[in-house]
């Protein structure tokens, strides 16, 4: 796209794949799954635009960003120990930077907050709220048990098998372009070249990387590693950064059990003290950043000025 320029960084032991646009203030966009540094198109080119430096890199695991084959490489930790390295080559040690997250992104950009406040000026997060360490339930358990509560089959056999340790790539010949007598009805927000650019990149890499995020949302702690549903230490840690978050009303995220009285019954706040905002955002649902990009980018913009 216009103006963005790519490069690779090493952070961490591995390669990331990183795209920025713009001079100024940093602010360090952070993707989902399945998405890339794509997913943030729309605000790269209108923040640096506005006075900003953006950079939006592919996550481990993802895109051209580098995928360690052990699935325990894609803790909390290991992201986190990624992004820290990232801000420090691309901002100094001194400097902080703006963190904008969504969905994965949003989940590791909690944590970053967590971790590292002393990195961070201000985060705007999307989709996913905070959620503390507890060892009440394990998360893949509780996801389980909601998706078979609300009777999506296919969620759970998929849920099942990518349970499994091995690698997860989209099946040949079944790519978006190899499909031309299957009707594909694209949502007015994703374009075919959109999906060309998505689909190319997972065709060559698969979905390993990204899949391994959940893998190991609750695995037993091994020897020489801790998983993310150990770190029982972090239990009660509050996220003592500027906040602003946005979810959509039709968001299967905000709608999971619990999560909507969390946010509006004193549950957020208390685990975010300096929570300044919610936005619930009609008509929208979880890919949020794309689907209202110019509402998002506004957001976006307008809260980051107060800093």
């Amino acid at each position: 796209m216009e103006g963005i320029e790519h490069r690779i960084v090493k952070v961490n032991g591995i390669n990331m794949h990183v795209a920025e646009k713009g001079k100024g203030p940093i602010i360090l966009f952070l993707h989902g799954f399945p998405e890339l540094w794509f997913s943030w198109r729309h605000q790269i080119l209108a923040l640096s635009s506005l006075g900003y430096r953006c950079v939006a890199p592919d996550l481990r695991g993802f895109g051209d960003t580098e995928a360690p084959p052990s699935q325990t490489s894609y803790t909390c930790l290991h992201v986190i120990g990624d992004l820290v390295m990232l801000i420090d080559g691309i901002a100094g040690k001194d400097e902080k930077v703006f963190v904008v997250g969504h969905d994965w992104g949003a989940y590791m950009a909690w944590y970053l907050c967590l971790f590292r406040p002393d990195k961070i000026a201000a985060l705007f997060n999307t989709s996913v709220v905070f959620k503390p360490f507890s060892r009440n339930i394990r998360p893949l358990d509780g996801c389980r048990a909601f998706f078979e509560h609300i009777g999506v089959e296919r969620f759970i056999k998929g849920f099942l098998t990518y349970r499994i340790p091995g690698p997860i790539y989209l099946p040949k010949g079944k790519g978006f372009e190899h499909l031309p007598d299957t009707p594909i009805v694209l949502p007015p927000w994703l374009s075919e070249e959109d999906v060309k650019y998505y689909t190319t990149k997972f065709e060559k890499t698969g979905f390993t990387g990204g899949v391994n995020y959940y893998r190991n949302l609750d695995l037993y702690a091994a020897a020489d590693t801790i998983m993310n549903w150990e770190l029982v230490q972090w239990s009660g840690g509050k996220v003592n950064v500027p906040v602003k978050f946005v979810v959509g009303q039709e968001d299967l995220c905000y709608h999971l059990p619990g999560v909507r009285e969390y946010i509006h019954n004193g549950g957020f706040k208390k685990d975010v003290p300096l929570l300044d905002e919610v936005v619930v955002m009609e008509g929208a649902a979880h890919f949020i950043q794309q689907e209202k990009p110019e509402e998002i980018t506004k957001h976006i913009y307008d809260y980051l000025q107060k800093f």
